[in-house]
């Protein structure tokens, strides 16, 4: 038998939901009004959830809920009473990003289906295995990698015990997802918490290269590699798109469903994907899955494609040729609305009606049939009536003790007592064990799972002496290891293979440096960084990556999760903690100061919090000099990555200048034109970090040091011992900076 292929389709409101049911979807995954990385989108109430899940199930569709955003402190009681709700739902997955609410579900909802967000940038086989740890069953994979890096990936999982799905269709980000704060530091709107207001899709003032939108890219669309992803292992082809509506659902989840057909066929596929076309697109590229990350992978044009396509189809046609083929184009467009509208208005998410008949007599037992359209069943009480008693049984009891139906996919449309003869009575517990029996039949015999309450965590507060500790990127600046008694963090790069023999004598020659591991480590880049971690035997490390963190913990190595790891909650520093024995971590820059003050430490758990750094904005592994500056190369290839040094910058229509850097060995990166200073939160929030963390990271930016880094070191350890002088002098000497994320009133 053909391995199963399962079509995620997008369901952004109910229409949508319909639409990707009756075009042929394997499964939807759709958000509720909270907690999910689509808040443009319509989505949905809890109870219309229900229905959808009722309609989904009767056409064999499965539904995953996303609960894909960084969830913060204040939010986990609401959090915990929906779960409360969910757990009794036949749900078939949860999408998450959050390591803490990953920990919540396998701690206390363990029923619940675990699945990785794309949010978690899941790219090597030491995350897959941290995943595992954490109980989760399945993956979405980077969408920047190539076939041959997923099919790696899926192996491994599979050996895990774990399914991969990867997007096959949508919009690309031009960052690595999870790893995107341009929203948040611009705009107060975190990409994390799902209010993107896609800065990668605005224009620019015109680059150097002519371009006005340098960020946008087309749209990913692997229908001509769908059969190579089969081939690859890959569990579920996800399409994207929550914010799509009904038509263009349907079209694109009908042109995937029949072209998955011929593979599962074993037909020779189609190839025809023109109706993808004819719906809203930025044009289509598939050149992270081939491996060719190239300059046309760009559109300088963020709007619908559809049209601007037919006037390129009939180009060398005439002017009412041309006029001819869009008004048809329109017209079709319009011919789907309606064609999908007719197909869909008959689906029904309403509740089930369900009609009570109630019968007995004297000596014999009670017993209730529930019938619906398509069923019925009975249940008998285990106690007989009797002629005596507090009340005799009559609507209102009935009622009373049955009204608990109203809350599962059925409502109580009509109780029917014709077949009750005379007065007859029966204890109220008795009438509880009926109810209990009717919800066992109508939740399919499912357990309903009582409501859980999480234990209160104690805030274990540090009474050590907050230390100071920096974070260098250069060689030239290892002599900084002297002006420090904390350790020296060195960033190392993502290809560590150029450098590998300079940094492992550097290593070995300074004990007091600690290596600090990149977010993206892909392939050999994941090996190499491996294998340095077996060479240099470190006695702790911080890592970005949660591959590094799953091969500390197994070496026994003292870690500390890294600021890109997102941590916003007291639980996510417990699964550290418990699951991977992580000795500290950093929580994550994009919180303010009120959500930092409600995060509770764990007992012999460190805290650190850096406030001094360059800002990273984005990380990307396409060119962004091809758009910007412009490059020699139409693709990139690994000595990009390796040898590759370049900078230069865009600027938006509102005149901020964003610093675009390519340093050897790394990815590229976007940067804040201000480095980020703060001098409030170690007086703001005392007696909760074990160390705040400088960034001397040489980064171009507007911020302009007119002190040595040994000077820099020299005043903010001046400052953390309490001397407000210093505190002043390096606001006056780091200058311009920025604060925004820390001290802005709302939270991400």
């Amino acid at each position: 038998m053909k391995r199963k292929i399962e079509l995620l389709a997008p369901g952004g409101d109910i229409d949508s939901i319909k639409a990707a049911i009756i075009a042929g979807a394997d499964a939807i995954y759709c958000g509720l009004d909270k907690f999910n990385a689509r808040n443009r989108a319509a989505n949905l109430h809890l109870e219309e959830l229900k229905g959808v899940i009722r309609l989904a199930h009767k056409n064999d569709c499965k539904v995953f809920l996303t609960l894909n955003i960084l969830i913060l402190e204040q939010e986990i009681p609401a959090l915990i009473k929906l779960l409360n709700k969910i757990v009794n739902t036949p749900i078939d997955g949860l999408i998450v990003q959050d390591l803490g609410l990953c920990y919540i579900l396998a701690s206390y909802f363990p029923t619940l289906k675990i699945h990785a967000s794309t949010q978690m940038t899941t790219h090597n086989e030491g995350q897959i295995k941290f995943l595992k740890q954490l109980h989760v069953e399945r993956i979405n994979l980077s969408r920047e990698l190539n076939l041959e890096e997923i099919k790696h990936l899926t192996s491994i999982a599979a050996t895990q015990n774990m399914q991969t799905e990867v997007f096959v269709h949508g919009s690309n980000c031009i960052s690595f997802s999870g790893l995107c704060y341009i929203s948040s530091v611009h705009g107060a709107n975190s990409g994390n918490r799902g209010r993107c207001s896609q800065p990668c899709r605005d224009r620019y003032i015109t680059t150097q290269a002519g371009k006005q939108y340098p960020l946008n890219l087309k749209d990913n669309s692997a229908f001509h590699q769908l059969k190579d992803l089969y081939c690859a292992g890959v569990y579920s082809f996800k399409i994207e798109g929550r914010i799509k509506k009904y038509d263009y659902i349907f079209t694109v989840v009908n042109t995937y469903h029949k072209e998955i057909d011929h593979i599962l066929s074993n037909k020779k596929p189609t190839g025809n994907d023109e109706d993808l076309y004819k719906v809203f697109n930025r044009d289509f590229t598939s050149r992270y899955l081939t491996g060719q990350i190239h300059q046309d992978m760009f559109i300088d044009n963020p709007r619908d494609f559809s049209v601007k396509r037919i006037a390129q189809l009939h180009l060398h046609s005439s002017n009412d040729e041309a006029e001819t083929a869009e008004k048809n184009l329109y017209a079709e467009k319009e011919n789907m609305k309606t064609h999908v509208q007719e197909k869909i208005k008959n689906l029904s998410i309403e509740k089930i009606p369900l009609s009570i008949y109630i019968s007995g007599e004297k000596n014999c037992p009670l017993k209730i049939t529930a019938k619906t359209k398509d069923t019925s069943f009975e249940v008998f009480s285990a106690v007989l009536l009797e002629d005596y008693g507090t009340e005799a049984l009559n609507q209102a009891i009935i009622l009373k003790r049955l009204k608990a139906i109203n809350e599962t996919d059925y409502y109580i449309e009509h109780i029917h007592l014709d077949g009750i003869k005379g007065d007859v009575y029966l204890p109220f517990k008795e009438l509880t064990a009926l109810k209990v029996k009717l919800l066992h039949q109508l939740n399919q015999s499912r357990k309903t799972i009582a409501p859980i309450t999480l234990p209160t965590i104690k805030n274990h507060h540090t009474e050590k002496k907050t230390g100071l500790s920096v974070i260098i990127s250069s060689l030239h600046d290892i002599n900084l290891c002297q002006h420090t008694e904390a350790g020296i963090y060195f960033k190392l790069p993502s290809n560590l293979k150029n450098s590998f023999d300079i940094l492992l004598t550097t290593f070995t020659a300074n004990k007091k440096l600690i290596p600090w591991f990149p977010s993206v480590l892909i392939g050999d880049e994941y090996d190499t960084a491996v294998e340095f971690l077996k060479q240099t035997k470190p006695a702790a490390l911080v890592t970005d990556n949660t591959g590094i963190a799953f091969e500390a913990y197994k070496r026994n190595i003292k870690w500390i999760a890294g600021p890109y790891l997102n941590i916003v909650n007291s639980y996510s520093l417990i699964a550290l903690k418990e699951h991977f024995c992580c000795s500290g971590a950093f929580i994550s820059n994009e919180l303010n100061a009120i959500a930092i003050r409600k995060i509770k430490r764990p007992h012999d758990f460190n805290l650190y919090y850096s406030i001094y750094h360059p800002i990273v904005l984005m990380t990307s592994r396409q060119c962004l000099f091809h758009q910007v500056s412009g490059c020699n190369k139409n693709v990139m290839v690994k000595a990009c990555i390796a040898d590759c040094e370049k900078s230069t910058v865009i600027e938006t229509t509102q005149g901020t200048t964003l610093f675009i850097e390519k340093s050897k060995g790394n990815y590229h990166h976007i940067y804040h034109p201000k480095n980020n200073l703060n001098t409030d939160i170690p007086q703001e929030i005392p007696n909760v970090f074990n160390e705040f963390f400088i960034d001397l990271s040489d980064i171009t930016s507007e911020t302009k040091l007119t002190l040595t880094k040994k000077e820099i070191i020299h005043h903010f350890k001046e400052f953390i011992n309490g001397n407000k002088e210093a505190g002043e002098k390096l606001n006056k000497y780091i200058y311009p900076c920025s604060n925004t994320q820390y001290s802005r009133a709302d939270s991400i």
